[in-house]
């Protein structure tokens, strides 16, 4: 189902868009670490903490930057099975109030206790705990705020997408 653009999608959207092809060559990079430690640790025996961490801080970032981009794609997973059975409008309704009811409090709140949560780590200067961990912890911690907060921009553009498919098709039941 193809929904009108409206300017505020047309705004986001194509950012979006490139922040999330952008985040794909973290994938590439990921599966070079993994083969690297996997390399090191089996054949060399030699298992360092800081490629196991570096595979997990990578995996984080391009999960948290690329949900964005599955929303303004539409390419997220539904949990509703029933989704596919139902009319246009119906499915246009489902997802707003779904947007609006769940995801953008959720959102919110992530980003509200989300940025004591990495000051906090950032002002105690907070590393990893595990021997020849990673330093910085608040910088990983801050991807979480920066993924939230493109999530909140990709819904509020479907949401006017969606707002706009509804008036529109309300407008030709009006008219007739």
């Amino acid at each position: 189902m193809e929904l009108p653009q409206t300017a505020i999608s047309k705004l986001v959207e194509p950012f979006l868009a490139k922040v999330g092809l952008g985040v794909s060559v973290i994938w590439v990079l990921l599966m070079a670490i993994i083969v690297l430690n996997v390399f090191a640790r089996y054949i060399l025996s030699e298992g360092r903490i800081e490629f196991e961490e570096v595979q997990w801080h990578l995996y984080s970032t391009g999960f948290m930057l690329a949900m964005a981009y599955c929303v303004v794609t539409d390419s997220h997973i539904r949990v509703d099975v029933l989704h596919e059975k139902f009319k246009p409008e119906t499915k246009v309704l489902i997802d707003l109030y779904g947007y609006i009811l769940f995801v953008l409090p959720f959102v919110a709140l992530i980003l509200i206790y989300g940025v004591p949560f990495v000051l906090y780590s950032y002002e105690t200067g907070e590393v990893s705990a595990s021997p020849g961990g990673l330093p910085f912890r608040w910088l990983i911690k801050s991807v979480m705020l920066v993924g939230f907060a493109l999530v909140g921009l990709a819904v509020v553009s479907r949401c006017t997408r969606l707002v706009a498919y509804l008036y529109e098709r309300f407008q030709k039941i009006d008219s007739a």
